[in-house]
């Protein structure tokens, strides 16, 4: 199960990350809560590509964001939340990876 894994691997207070990860938020917590499990992220860390985005690249969109970091973007993919989240991820990767915000 679910609370089996979390258990296992000792997921307590994941810190979230995300597009507009504030939106997104509400969701997670409330899928969390209809499966009786507990809520595991941290309350008060959340990192948003959004801002991260603008302060690396001058861009928020994140279809606009992954070009101008020269990652490859798919338009008739985009807004599948698996394919969103796979680019997001990748965003998050070459920012952090970057360094550039140093």
């Amino acid at each position: 199960t679910a609370r089996a894994e979390m258990k296992t691997e000792e997921c307590t207070h994941s810190i979230s990350v995300g597009h507009n990860a504030f939106f997104d938020l509400g969701f997670l917590y409330a899928a969390s809560n209809r499966s009786n499990l507990k809520n595991p992220f941290h309350q008060f860390s959340t990192i948003d590509t959004v801002s991260l985005s603008a302060l690396c690249y001058g861009e928020t969109v994140l279809a606009k964001a992954i070009r101008v970091a020269d990652i490859e973007w798919n338009d008739a993919s985009a807004h599948s939340a698996l394919y969103d989240t796979q680019k997001t991820a990748e965003l998050f990767c070459q920012i952090f990876n970057a360094q550039v915000y140093s």
